[in-house]
């Protein structure tokens, strides 16, 4: 059984005096008395040593023989065992003072499983490490949105709820790294609390994910251990692990829960709704947006906690091209985080003038896109900062709604493919080319307009559009190989319906347009000079290109990628049995429009034709004029010769007309030896031109020494008339004064 130290020193000094009363000398006495009082020295401290040293000496002198050097070694006794027990005692202190601390520690840290969440996680640690501030304090602090940091907890209360980041604790954020200041009167960052004493203050900065989150600060009036120290950072590290676990748990959650709600989605409308309204409270946010990219505007798919009149509208009407971050996300295809919405230069104006200032704008990646066609925004009024956790989360997230809604997309157009199968046989054909060009700027990414030109009597012409003026562009005809100049690939490459991209960065667009049409017509009612990207789609069918589907953006020069020429390819085969069908019905009805004899149109499709000119030509200001020719000699040949020769003269005649004739000149047969021609855009000093040359190509057909000759009367819209009837009789007037005259031509 081991004795106590009093027992000891009070044994020793006894048997001390024992001796003495058996007659022993000091010798034997002073042995026993220093170890009296290096006991007493050693346990309760110097003077309690001296005085025992004081007392012993007063022992000895009731003996004989007393010597004083007995005190000076009783003195020595009691300095010596002072400091061997003063240096054992403080040993003693800081083992107790650790054992508290390692105790303290150890319970936080099995505590910190039991943290629900990051908050509450980050909450309870003041608490839970109050024992360790020792009268002063222990708080969390977290980033505030507008600088500086925040106090997320605290125990004791402190005055304080919010710092600057030039104190210790912004430091320790700043660095990364455990901050200990033993003495912060020295320190001139510190940054008092005036109801807290403090001397030693210790900052520790808590990691997640690989970014300091918040900064765990313990302050009191007296040092802390090397050990405590070290035992702290390490317990700070130990949270930085458990946030990590619980940003894990977080993410899958919210991944799990966003993919079971896509999983049943029918549509892109559908999918996004789900995904919003999961999210947006899921983070603690209170609202947000899907919008998708269609062409000059950005359509919300979606939205979710959105009350306020202002924003309503906003989302009803769609982003204006440039207007709000989402386009900044959609050009760049970087995600862009904020807490001072307010601020941004490209901000929506009824969003920032309610005050808004966290935001989050991601883009929903789309396989082979030059651009984000989807981005989602999210949103609050207070301000917060992002975390890496949260980022790497709402990446996450993002590629997850971006996968389901591509198959949605690619889903949607095979569905409307489908239906425009079931319609070919159900409406009239110029109604469904329109439904298609509709159909194909609605689903192909990065179209905001189109036409389609469909191959008609050896050109092509304006069959449908989207964005521009269809009226203006149906008196353009386009020869095959002006189509292919526009197409820039190759007859080859055409023939395979291989689909092409022409941007503005690479050429001007309307400086191709302007060599194949008209650039008046082709500005005004093609838009050509406002075009920035050009998706151009052959539609090839038994060895003959039977259309071109153009689809144009006039904003982004780069709206167009692999994802839009995947998309148009779902429309070649509608289209192309679309135009197979129109042709069979076409070719039907030409055969009620056309000559048989000399293949030209008959009087029947000059009058509607000509009526469809004249329209135009009113409603956008250019000029049309109209040609009425007779022949001469006709009759000679076909009396000398029979009526054969005279049906050759005719197709002869036929021919050197189509020849003869421009880009857009329309020529027609309409019967006996009379014939007719239209010249769109044309004056009468144009027209004038045109007919002499068919005059000369008509007087070069000879039969048998029998040439023949024609008499053509010209009138122009608007001098000689503004209407049909008006026009035929100025032309038909002249005509005749021509033959009466002799002359060739007579405007």
């Amino acid at each position: 059984m081991a004795l106590s130290y009093p027992a000891i020193a009070l044994a020793s000094f006894l048997v001390g005096l024992l001796a003495g009363f058996l007659g022993y000398s000091d010798p034997y006495i002073l042995p026993w008395f220093m170890i009296a009082v290096a006991v007493v020295a050693s346990v309760y401290g110097l003077s309690w040593g001296l005085l025992a040293a004081l007392f012993s000496t007063l022992v000895l002198l009731l003996f004989p023989g007393f010597n004083p050097m007995a005190l000076a070694l009783l003195l020595l006794s009691a300095l010596l065992a002072h400091q061997v027990g003063e240096s054992l005692r403080r040993a003693h202190r800081r083992a107790k003072a650790l054992a508290k601390s390692q105790r303290l520690i150890a319970e936080a840290l099995e505590a910190l499983p039991q943290a629900p969440n990051r908050e509450a996680l980050l909450k309870s640690l003041p608490e839970r490490l109050l024992a360790l501030g020792e009268g002063g304090h222990v708080g969390v602090w977290v980033p505030a949105p507008e600088g500086g940091f925040s106090l997320l907890a605290t125990h004791p209360p402190m005055s304080l709820a919010w710092i600057p980041d030039s104190g210790v604790v912004g430091r320790a954020f700043r660095e990364g790294k455990p901050l200990y200041i033993p003495d912060v009167r020295r320190e001139p960052g510190y940054i008092p609390d005036p109801s807290i004493p403090t001397l030693a203050e210790l900052a520790l900065p808590l990691w997640e994910r690989g970014e300091v989150v918040a900064v765990l600060n313990l302050e009191r009036p007296k040092p802390f251990l090397p050990e405590e120290v070290e035992g702290l950072t390490r317990f700070a590290q130990a949270v930085g692990l458990h946030l990590d676990r619980l940003a894990d748990l977080e993410e899958r959650t919210l991944l799990s829960g966003l993919s079971e709600r896509l999983q049943s989605a029918g549509t892109k409308e559908e999918a996004a709704g789900r995904a919003l309204a999961f999210l947006v409270p899921a983070l603690g946010l209170q609202a947000g947006a899907l919008w998708e990219a269609r062409g000059a505007r950005m359509q919300a798919l979606a939205h979710h906690g959105v009350r306020e009149a202002s924003l309503l509208r906003v989302l009803e009407e769609g982003l204006a091209f440039g207007v709000g971050l989402a386009w900044r996300v959609y050009e760049t295809g970087s995600p862009l985080f904020t807490a001072r919405y307010a601020e941004e230069s490209q901000g929506v104006p009824a969003l920032q003038a309610l005050g808004w200032r966290t935001f989050a704008a991601l883009p929903l990646p789309s396989p082979g896109s030059p651009r984000s066609r989807r981005v989602l925004v999210l949103g609050a009024p207070e301000a917060r900062p992002w975390r890496r956790a949260e980022v790497e989360s709402l990446l996450l997230c993002s590629r997850t709604l971006a996968l389901a809604l591509e198959r949605l997309a690619e889903k949607a157009r095979h569905q409307a493919v489908n239906r425009l199968f079931q319609e070919l046989l159900q409406k009239p054909l110029e109604a469904l080319y329109q439904e298609v060009l509709e159909e194909a700027v609605r689903q192909v990414p990065g179209a905001e307009a189109g036409s389609l030109l469909v191959l008609e009597e050896g050109v092509y012409r304006f069959r449908a559009a989207v964005g521009y003026d269809l009226e203006g562009l149906k008196g353009v005809a386009f020869r095959p190989e002006d189509q292919l100049l526009w197409y820039g690939l190759g007859e080859e490459e055409a023939q395979r319906g291989e689909p092409r991209i022409l941007s503005a960065e690479a050429r001007p667009i309307a400086e191709i347009s302007h060599k194949t049409a008209p650039p008046e017509v082709m500005d005004r009612a093609g838009r050509a000079t406002e075009i920035q990207a050009n998706l151009c789609l052959p539609i090839p069918y038994q060895g003959q290109v039977l259309a071109y589907l153009n689809l144009d953006n006039l904003h982004d020069p780069r709206a167009f990628g692999e994802d839009s020429l995947e998309a148009a390819r779902f429309f070649a085969t509608p289209l192309a049995a679309l135009l197979h069908e129109a042709r069979t019905r076409r070719l039907l009805e030409e055969a009620a429009l056309t000559d048989p004899l000399t293949g030209l149109p008959n009087r029947r499709a000059f009058e509607r034709l000509f009526l469809e000119e004249l329209k135009r030509a009113e409603r956008y200001g250019y000029p049309l004029s109209l040609a009425v020719l007779d022949l001469k000699g006709f009759k000679a040949i076909n009396d000398r010769l029979g009526h054969a020769a005279g049906d050759l003269a005719l197709v002869r005649v036929a021919q050197v007309l189509s020849k003869e004739r421009r880009n857009g000149d329309r020529v027609f047969r309409w019967g006996g030896d009379e014939f007719a021609a239209l010249f769109p855009h044309t004056g009468k000093e144009g027209a004038v031109r045109a007919a002499f040359r068919y005059a000369r190509a008509i007087e070069g057909i000879c039969l048998e020494g029998l040439c023949l000759g024609v008499n053509i009367g010209l009138a122009t819209y608007p001098e000689d008339g503004t209407t049909t009837d008006e026009l035929l009789s100025a032309a038909d007037t002249r005509m005749y004064q021509a033959k009466a005259q002799g002359l060739s031509v007579l405007a």
